[in-house]
């Protein structure tokens, strides 16, 4: 266990600079700093999905938890796992809502593997469709076998949440922001009322992320602050690690995790006018995490990756399209305007505090304001 942690530190230095000062680095995330893939197997650490620069581009925030690469069956956090530890109506709500999903290149195989994710669980038969960035059903980009894995997390999240909204899934040409930009249009034209971006970078332009009546959810990754999450009218959510047990009633405790970026915006993002108050003082920018959710050990199936089948995926990117469905199950995102909601004190009793530097924390930089208790914060 010693060893695990001591590989989590050194992988998420930049993430824990970022924390401890309150803002982000001079230059975006940059992949998987210093670890091979196979020594981040050796290590137990995890592995980036996406690695490469994320200048003037869009890479993927999951992680894969190495230790769990070769599991024939599930392994780590279910639906109704997730369900449980936020106090989810996921039964009974979500009906009619649209959550679209934006990711680059081609899974050829979202479908099944989210068919295979949905029927393991006992999850009602997806309501799914799957666009290229024109809108089209078919004329897919190119395959990619790393943006894959991450696509497959984002519909099985979505799902986990919210089993009963309808998925769109656009599929950008590629990760240059004017390929992402075109499919988050196209997820506007296409009705989507809550639109998920498991992804960060910088030199995104802000006004496709500002349409009135829909909400924009956006992970913040591992460092800092970045496009789009750093954008106003955009949620950015931070990540957590769930324990079963505990929380007084709740019976879960919540920590913040060490892979969670936020902070002052990176980019100099223009401060909101909902953000003047003592947690910002310090940061004359846009500040997030607005709202976090879990992060660290939750089950899902990508039988297109490198892997091939269960994995135990980590990172921001979990819980963006987690709580996407978590807004579908409010059915209120027409009426909402990026993270300003969790600003508002009287949702704070809506949401769960989570520990961070050893307490229990209302407000801290990679956790926001909490976590869901519920979708009455949504």
């Amino acid at each position: 266990m010693k060893s695990q942690q001591l590989s989590r530190f050194a992988l998420s230095a930049c993430a824990a600079v970022a924390m401890l000062a309150g803002c982000g680095g001079s230059q975006p995330p940059i992949g998987a700093p210093g670890l091979t893939q196979s020594d981040a197997l050796q290590l137990h650490a995890p592995i980036h999905a996406c690695n490469g620069s994320r200048l003037a581009r869009a890479q993927c925030d999951a992680l894969i938890e190495s230790s769990s690469v070769h599991a024939d069956t599930p392994t780590g956090w279910s639906p109704a796992d997730l369900q449980s530890a936020y106090n989810l109506p996921s039964s009974t709500r979500g009906k009619g809502q649209i959550v679209a999903i934006v990711d680059a290149y081609d899974n050829p195989k979202v479908a099944s593997d989210l068919s295979e994710y949905r029927s393991t669980f006992n999850l009602p038969k997806a309501k799914f469709t799957k666009y290229n960035q024109e809108g089209q059903t078919g004329n897919y980009p190119a395959k990619n076998k790393s943006w894959g894995l991450e696509i497959d997390n984002d519909v099985e999240m979505v799902s986990a949440s919210c089993p009963k909204c309808t998925i769109y899934l656009i599929e950008a040409n590629s990760d240059s922001w004017s390929d992402i930009e075109t499919a988050q249009a196209e997820a506007v034209t296409l009705g989507a009322h809550i639109v998920s971006n498991s992804f960060s970078g910088e030199g995104a332009n802000e006004s496709y992320w500002d349409t009135p009546g829909v909400e924009y959810v956006a992970s913040s990754g591992s460092a800092g602050l970045y496009d789009p999450a750093t954008f106003v009218h955009v949620v950015a959510v931070g990540g957590t690690m769930l324990t079963k047990g505990g929380g007084e009633s709740r019976g879960w405790t919540e920590s913040v995790l060490s892979e969670s970026g936020g902070g002052c915006s990176s980019t100099d993002e223009q401060k909101p006018p909902w953000q003047h108050d003592r947690y910002t003082k310090s940061c004359a920018y846009r500040v997030g995490n607005d709202v976090s959710a879990v992060a660290e050990g939750v089950a899902m199936y990508d039988s297109y990756g490198s892997y091939g089948g269960w994995l135990t995926i980590s990172g921001t990117s979990v819980g963006t399209p987690l709580l996407s469905g978590v807004f579908g199950l409010a059915g209120n995102a027409t009426k909402q305007d990026g993270g300003e909601t969790f600003w508002e004190t009287s949702h704070h009793q809506y949401l769960y505090e989570v520990e961070y530097k050893g307490k229990e924390r209302r407000f801290s930089y990679p956790a926001g304001w909490g976590t869901p208790d519920g979708i009455k914060a949504f």
